[in-house]
């Protein structure tokens, strides 16, 4: 009888064994396929790997960018792998995507260096099911990218063209201003978007000859930045000084059209070192981003304006897509980008003007920047 029971009691103890595995093995994370379930943040049990990928280090912006990103899905409870493409080396971003699609990240989101340099790598991502989010840059010629996160690139060059027609008062002024044009890298695709939003404003008065450009550096490559780098902008200014001649008592500048941060503070060195002193009678500048150092140039009365891209709110609606990627929701969008291969759906988030007169406003009233930051 004894022998009987314990028999039983066995018996019975294996059979529990067998039927805890089985549920732990089914805890709500069975998908079918074999996929995670999905996550809904916050210290959910299954934990998603997001891989981020942005151009350089050497930048404000793009630390700023990677840093909110990665502070947004590690609250929500994602691993989080952030690499920076070196300064700007395309080799060196292709293969940190490629040990992020071997280290098992679900989704990549990424800004790429040059947007048409991706296509091999991103082809592999497809292949074994990783989704993946541009990021504020469209990814070029493939079509493995599923989303693009964005400002309104094409706006971004419209308002640059806006002030400088503001501030000249080119409707009613009767000119001529001489002016000169720098846009970013020729890799980066979001050039096509600001340098033709700039001259969809400032074009016809280039026709009219209200505005002159002396050195006759219009097309996109003539006045492309390599790495976007300030220092790249400052030697090309001060050629331009020197071949123009411009400068206080010689040949007056009127405005530089700048489509960013970096380039516009590379042109105000060349600006500066030529004699040019901060005033009403500095040039014009116009940039993108709202760094520190331009903000501190807007203040000094050394750039004009900048285009402010808060990047907390694209960092939580790119945080947004990927939840609703991975939980099998409908990922919101308000656009299409067409990137030579297929539309890619698209948000585009509001963007804002930073000047001398409202960078209080929207950047130290809203948390961006303290005072000291700007001291």
């Amino acid at each position: 009888m004894k022998e009987t029971l314990k028999k039983v009691l066995t018996l019975a103890l294996a059979v529990m064994l067998i039927m805890a595995a089985a549920a732990c093995g089914n805890s709500g994370n069975d998908t079918g396929g074999g996929s995670p379930a999905p996550s809904t943040g916050g210290g959910a049990e299954t934990k998603y790997k997001v891989g981020i990928s942005m151009p350089t280090q050497s930048l404000q912006r793009w630390n700023e960018d990677g840093n909110n990103l990665k502070k947004e899905f590690e609250a929500l409870g994602y691993e989080v792998d952030l690499q920076f493409g070196g300064d700007n080396e395309v080799p060196v971003q292709i293969s940190q995507i490629e040990n992020m699609i071997s280290g098992g990240c679900n989704v990549l989101v990424i800004s790429a260096i040059d947007g048409g340099s991706l296509t091999n790598v991103l082809n592999d991502a497809k292949s074994k099911g990783v989704r993946v989010v541009a990021y504020d840059r469209l990814i070029m010629g493939t079509d493995a990218v599923d989303y693009y996160a964005t400002f309104g690139n094409l706006q971004v060059g419209i308002e640059q063209g806006l002030a400088i027609e503001q501030a000249l008062d080119l409707k009613n002024a009767a000119g001529p201003f001489n002016i000169e044009f720098f846009t970013g890298d020729p890799g980066d695709h979001n050039i096509n978007f600001f340098y033709p939003g700039a001259l969809s404003i400032l074009q016809p008065y280039l026709d009219s000859g209200k505005l002159v450009c002396l050195s006759g550096q219009t097309d996109i490559l003539q006045v492309a930045t390599e790495g976007w780098k300030t220092e790249n902008a400052t030697s090309r200014m001060e050629n331009l000084i020197a071949t123009n001649n411009y400068g206080p008592g010689k040949t007056p500048l009127h405005a530089v059209m700048c489509s960013n941060d970096s380039t516009a503070q590379g042109v105000t060195v060349a600006l500066l070192g030529a004699g040019f002193t901060a005033g009403p009678d500095f040039p014009i500048i116009t940039g993108q981003d709202c760094d520190k150092v331009s903000v501190k140039n807007m203040i000094a009365g050394t750039q004009y304006m900048s285009v402010f891209k808060d990047t907390r709110i694209l960092a939580k609606r790119v945080q947004t897509m990927v939840e609703q990627i991975l939980s099998g929701q409908t990922v919101a969008t308000t656009t299409v980008y067409n990137n030579d291969v297929r539309d890619v759906p698209t948000y585009e988030c509001e963007l804002l003007l930073g000047t001398k007169d409202n960078y209080r406003e929207i950047l130290i009233d809203s948390g961006y920047y303290t005072e000291d930051d700007l001291k």
